[in-house]
């Protein structure tokens, strides 16, 4: 009996021994990779790089770098300090970078500032873009106003043709260019840059489309529009004015013609610094040009541009006019 309850006990010994060294090692966990470090930058697009009109869109851009998957990107917009809009937005590949990008419009004037942010997740890190700002401008301006909005103004129409003045002043003869694209888009015949004069021009309107491209450097005289444009070599138009054609009892001549004379100063009709282009009619400047064809059938300018429309036109320079 005892060597029986020895051998009992040495097996009851053996088998935790047994049981142990069959158990598996848990493999060792792998190692944890910390967040990919970021850089974040952010840019706006507009028509017009210098200045954003109230009620146009623009468009905010940004950088994400490097590209993660599954990002997102938090812009928040501020104006005076009072934030406005906040908007999450996906962050896309743009190969080894992320990109987003977001349209924006504001109907009110100010200052904006826009922020960008990247919070952290376990993929990538934390990042803060230095903020952008922006210069939304009313869309009104007339004789007397000065800054931004007239420059915008100004800029937008000598891209088309038409004569404004001084550089950031909203002059009678940046008046006169606001005149001369309401005749020819249409528009009611005032002297004030309103809403509807900012939208045209962001859209595009108020381009003089010569009618006879082909006839090199010459003169076009829109009746219907009441306004005259020198049209260069190329067909392209370089300057466009106001004027104002015959009225009913004494109308314009249509046709196509040349200048045959010039007599500068002015003459005991009024006439200053006039070209002629068929018998007594001729392209001159007047201290009477209204909104509307009221002439003797000559094609009167305002004085200020009589003389520099005149310097421009030369014996034999074809011109045309149309209703």
């Amino acid at each position: 009996m005892r060597g029986v309850t020895t051998l009992i006990l040495g097996a009851a010994l053996a088998v935790p021994a047994t049981a142990v060294a069959q158990t598996p090692i848990p493999p060792a966990a792998p190692p944890v990779r910390p967040p990919a470090k970021a850089a974040l930058q952010l840019s706006v697009r507009s028509a017009d790089p210098a200045a954003i009109l109230a009620g146009e869109r623009w468009v905010v851009r940004g950088t994400l770098r490097p590209y993660v998957a599954g990002q997102r990107v938090t812009l928040r917009f501020t104006r005076h300090g009072r934030k406005f809009l906040v908007r999450a937005l996906a962050v896309q590949r743009a190969g080894t970078f992320g990109r987003f990008q977001l349209g924006v419009t504001a109907s009110r004037a100010g200052r904006i500032t826009v922020a960008a942010s990247h919070r952290r997740t376990a993929e990538q890190d934390t990042a803060v873009a230095p903020a952008v700002h922006v210069s939304v401008l009313a869309l009104h301006a007339a004789q007397g106003s000065r800054g931004p909005a007239v420059r915008v103004l100004q800029r937008r129409l000598t891209r088309l043709g038409y004569v404004v003045g001084r550089r950031g002043l909203y002059d009678a003869r940046t008046a006169r260019a606001v005149l001369a694209f309401r005749k020819l888009t249409g528009m009611p015949r005032t002297f004030v840059a309103d809403g509807g004069v900012f939208r045209a021009l962001a859209a595009g309107k108020g381009a003089f489309h010569p009618r006879f491209p082909s006839h090199g450097r010459h003169v076009e005289a829109s009746i219907a529009h009441q306004v005259v444009a020198l049209i260069a070599a190329d067909g392209t138009v370089e300057r466009i004015y106001p004027t104002s054609t015959g009225k009913p009892s004494t109308p314009t001549v249509r046709g196509n013609f040349r200048v045959y004379s010039k007599t500068p100063g002015l003459n005991s009709h009024g006439m200053y610094y006039s070209a002629y282009f068929i018998r007594g009619y001729a392209i001159h400047g007047y201290f009477d040009v209204p909104t509307y064809n009221a002439s003797h059938g000559c094609l009167r300018v305002p004085i200020p541009d009589a003389a520099a429309i005149y310097d421009w036109v030369r014996l034999g320079t074809p011109v045309d006019v149309y209703s």
